[in-house]
């Protein structure tokens, strides 16, 4: 079956210097930016948690990686300028950075372990995260506070950690991987990065007349009053990463009928996960429950985004349906219903995403019923190098209640897949888990579908 990890106690200490704040290395401009109304949407009012693990390098012996990026890190910062401001609100709430210079957090510090011995729990739910990324008091407000918070850990097998926090409303994964990057640029010895940073969130803004166009279900308002939709206590949730081998995969892949047509294997697992999920959660069959995944629109035809954009460049279309079809149904009719809503996307569709934002006030996505998937496997976060070679593991490091990812993982027995973290309430964790488990065992397809949609 697609295997699970637990986040169970793993025991090391960590010794953490104090908290200081990289500033750019240069004096840089003092303005104030506003971010586009794509950024700018309370469901990007968040902190998002990140982890990279890189094994020693012979070449790199002697050599600090918390003094090269850290260096890098201040040297990338005269390029990315706006990550050392701070957050203000404008008119009707308008998110705009104060360039003010302030800086990052960074946090220099030494655990007494290796990545042998942290073996599978690297991916994410990290049960140590705690320990790699310390919670800074008063750090993690979205106005007025750093807009990232960074700890480099030194592993006792010369290798290292490199774990971060984001404000989202600054920048998605993409966005994220190019600043990084230019880090890496600068920790071996560019003099500006390699692909220059582009600000231009105009590009991303609503209409002078805003108008909404299409039908926008990820924003829908819904009342939860029966608590029947998925309701959570966020603090009594179980924390698991599934991973899904070719195994798992090719056993998904049985299921579906040759006149379903090409599927990518992200279209796959998430729609086994979001019918699992429901059936789980046991919701009612006449509730309408709602899945959203996350569309770059960098380098789609039809739009202007420029090479080096490194703000929030996507949008998440909504499929919907009752819960009775999605947890009966063949996995190839939630299938369906993903790729119907990835066709809707299109440059009018994001205008209309830009305008909603400005006419209903900046609302968040749908929660109740709602689960909301990023794909990142392409995203290039194992492919990182600050001189001492690529990540063995690199990508989100932990899921949120409604909000997960799907990552690139390779497992101790050598297995290349896919690692999707959950997050459950106990006995939902429980039958979440049967459900994959019978979903990934089938052999034989189902018959086709042909009058679902």
């Amino acid at each position: 079956m697609a295997s699970s990890v637990s986040s169970a106690a793993l025991v090391f200490s960590v010794k953490r210097c104090d908290p200081e704040f990289l500033r750019p290395a240069k004096t840089t401009p003092r303005e104030v930016k506003q971010l586009s109304d794509i950024d700018d949407q309370e469901g990007l009012r968040f902190q998002v948690p990140v982890i990279m693990f890189y094994p020693g390098n012979p070449i790199m012996k002697g050599k600090d990686p918390v003094q090269a990026i850290s260096e890098a890190l201040s040297k990338a910062l005269v390029y990315y300028y706006p990550f050392a401001g701070r957050l203000i609100e404008g008119e009707n709430r308008k998110l705009m950075v104060d360039c003010t210079g302030e800086g990052v957090l960074f946090i220099e510090a030494d655990a007494d372990t290796t990545l042998d011995d942290l073996g599978d729990a690297i991916q994410p739910m990290c049960p140590c995260f705690e320990e790699l990324l310390y919670d800074v008091p008063g750090s993690g407000e979205i106005l007025g506070s750093p807009l990232i918070l960074i700890q480099v850990t030194r592993l006792r097998c010369g290798g290292f950690v490199l774990a971060l926090r984001l404000n989202h409303t600054m920048t998605d994964a993409p966005g994220l991987i190019q600043f990084l990057n230019a880090v890496s640029d600068m920790a071996k010895g560019l003099s500006a990065p390699s692909i220059p940073p582009i600000w231009q969130r105009e590009l991303l803004n609503a209409r002078n007349s805003p108008l909404i166009t299409q039908m926008h279900y990820e924003y829908e308002e819904v009342n939860n009053t029966n608590k029947t939709l998925m309701a959570m206590d966020e603090n009594n949730l179980v924390h698991r990463s599934f991973f899904f081998g070719p195994k798992e995969i090719r056993a998904l892949r049985n299921q579906l009928p040759s006149s379903l047509g090409p599927c990518s294997t992200f279209e796959v697992l998430v729609a086994c996960i979001w019918k699992c999920r429901t059936i789980a959660f046991a919701v009612d069959p006449d509730e309408v429950v709602r899945f959203s995944c996350l569309i770059n629109i960098r380098g789609k035809r039809g739009f202007d985004l420029p090479p080096g954009y490194y703000g929030n460049a996507f949008v998440y279309p909504a499929s919907i349906t009752k819960a009775g079809m999605l947890c009966t149904y063949p996995l190839e009719y939630a299938i369906r219903l993903l790729k119907k809503a990835k066709a809707e996307m299109s440059k009018e569709y994001v205008k209309s995403v830009a305008d909603l934002m400005v006419i209903k006030g900046r609302p968040s996505f749908t929660q109740p019923g709602n689960y909301i998937v990023s794909d990142v496997t392409r995203v290039g976060f194992g492919d990182v190098d600050f001189g001492w070679g690529k990540a063995v593991y690199g990508g989100a490091a932990r899921a949120l209640s409604i909000i997960t990812f799907c990552m690139r993982f390779k497992n101790r027995k050598g297995e290349k897949g896919n690692v999707i973290p959950i997050c459950l309430p106990p006995l939902v964790m429980e039958r979440f888990e049967h459900e994959v488990k019978r979903m990934t065992n089938k052999v034989k397809p189902n018959r086709p579908i042909t009058s679902m949609l």
